[in-house]
C-alpha cells in the first residue's frame, strides 16, 4: 500500500475499513484466471502421480535403510 492510502485507512472507521477491505478482497479474485473442469483433472492427476511416485521412492529407501539396520545391529 502507498502511504496515502494507509493515512486514508487510518482515518475511516472500524466499519468502513471492514468495507475496505472486503472489496478490494472481491477485485483481487475477479483479476484470478481460474483453471477449466479439464485442465483442474490434469493437474490433480499429475500432483496424484507425482505425490505416489515420491511416496514409493521414500518407502524403498525406509525399507532398505531398515534392512541394512537389521543386519548390523540384528
Amino acid at each position: 500500500m502507498t502511504e496515502s492510502v494507509e493515512q486514508e485507512a487510518e482515518k475511516l472507521g472500524l466499519f468502513a475499513r471492514l468495507g475496505l477491505f472486503y472489496r478490494q478482497i472481491i477485485s483481487e479474485l475477479a483479476k484470478v484466471v481460474w483453471p477449466t473442469r479439464n485442465q483442474l483433472t490434469t493437474y490433480t492427476a499429475v500432483v496424484m502421480v507425482f505425490v505416489s511416485f515420491v511416496i514409493a521412492v521414500v518407502s524403498i529407501f525406509d525399507l532398505v535403510l531398515t534392512k541394512i539396520v537389521f543386519w548390523v545391529f540384528g
